[in-house]
């Protein structure tokens, strides 16, 4: 069973404010100071995180779904549960991916140092792209959701691939901010906009959790 490389764009592109609250303020401290080619490595290197997180996990995940009847059903029905929980999170309705989040925080202060030591060297592409693989380790839930539905892929190339599309989505908001207006970052910030995307969120995962137990009934 593939994953559905759409909900990984479509949560990337849906998590757009998430995106620009969590690390505006490292892309547009970037945009201010490097051309867009470099920024664009940069956040290169954050996609490349994502996609070595999404093998390593839809290697291990598969492996072990492999070994029991309906596994990969199962986990798909978890991943729905998730992305529900992440359009209540998206939308400000609940905020549990949170405890998610501070999970990941004791290895964050770790390479936070050696991230902005990177950062520093501007001149390098190979600096910039050290530091965007150290920034994609900046604990999210957006991420960690998306992570969820890499699991269920059953591979690691589907995992990796997952995680990827999902790096694509983000890349607009992230890529672009130093060049957004104002009013259109306020917009994307805004508690409509975000409840609008976390509803989006809710509907297909409930769909996607109504499919995976008519699967399931058809076993």
């Amino acid at each position: 069973m593939n994953v559905d490389w759409f909900a990984a764009f479509l949560m990337g592109l849906a998590g757009a404010g998430h995106c620009i609250m969590m690390c505006g303020g490292i892309a547009g401290a970037f945009a201010g100071q490097i051309n867009k080619s470099k920024l664009f490595i940069y956040n290169l290197g954050r996609i490349t995180s994502y996609t070595i997180a999404g093998i390593a996990i839809g290697a291990a995940v598969g492996s072990i779904a492999a070994l029991a009847d309906q596994g990969l059903i199962g986990l798909r029905i978890v991943a729905a549960f998730i992305l529900v929980a992440f359009g209540l999170y998206l939308g400000q309705w609940w905020f549990g991916l949170r405890y998610l989040e501070r999970l990941g925080q004791p290895l964050w202060h770790r390479l936070q140092p050696l991230a902005a030591r990177f950062r520093q060297r501007h001149s390098s592409y190979a600096s910039l792209f050290g530091a965007g693989m150290l920034w994609g380790w900046l604990p999210c839930g957006l991420v960690y959701s998306a992570l969820s539905w890499a699991a269920i892929s059953g591979s690691a190339t589907q995992g990796g691939l997952y995680m990827a599309t999902f790096g694509l989505g983000t890349l607009p908001a992230m890529f672009a901010f130093g060049w957004l207006s104002h009013n259109l970052q306020q917009l994307l910030k805004s508690k409509g906009f975000r409840q609008l995307m976390g509803a989006l969120m809710i509907v297909y995962g409930l769909w996607t959790l109504i499919i995976a137990l008519r699967q399931l009934q058809l076993l």
